[in-house]
């Protein structure tokens, strides 16, 4: 009795193409590319590493003025909650404000225009905006605090 393999149809029901091969050649094609590029992480990662090496091995590194130090803590990063201190590390890396952030930054600027106000009118405007803006920010934190995800 013939068993069941790639191209071969179940027992008994003659030489049927298996319906699932042309996903298979898809998953060879993605892990092909997958393997490609760890081949080139793994090498960027040896060539960080060689560097390191020379740069211990001829003192480079210690006159860097933190060697041998603790790093210094990130401003903010204790008081970040752990499921989302990698995120924002990257966006921070990248160069990218977190939205709640820029939240924070318009909600600031909206109160210093309230205390700017000379007017009733504008007054009633900027305390608008700024609660619809407070809003906003409560119903954003509050999702980030029940999904636990960014």
């Amino acid at each position: 009795m013939r068993g069941m393999r790639g191209g071969e149809g179940a027992p008994g029901s003659g030489s049927r193409a298996d319906p699932c091969a042309g996903d298979r050649q898809g998953d060879q094609r993605v892990s092909a590319k997958r393997r490609e590029r760890d081949a080139r992480i793994r090498s960027l990662d040896e060539q960080i590493a060689e560097h390191l090496e020379i740069a211990r091995q001829t003192g480079e590194l210690r006159s860097a003025p933190s060697y041998g130090k603790p790093l210094a803590d990130m401003e903010g990063w204790a008081e970040t909650p752990m499921e989302f201190r990698l995120p924002f590390k990257v966006l921070r890396n990248a160069g990218i404000v977190p939205p709640e952030i820029e939240l924070f930054h318009r909600r600031a600027a909206l109160r210093q225009e309230l205390t700017r106000c000379s007017s009733q009118e504008a007054r009633r405007e900027v305390e608008a905006r700024l609660a619809e803006l407070e809003q906003i920010i409560s119903l954003r934190l509050e999702s980030l605090r029940v999904t636990g995800s960014v």
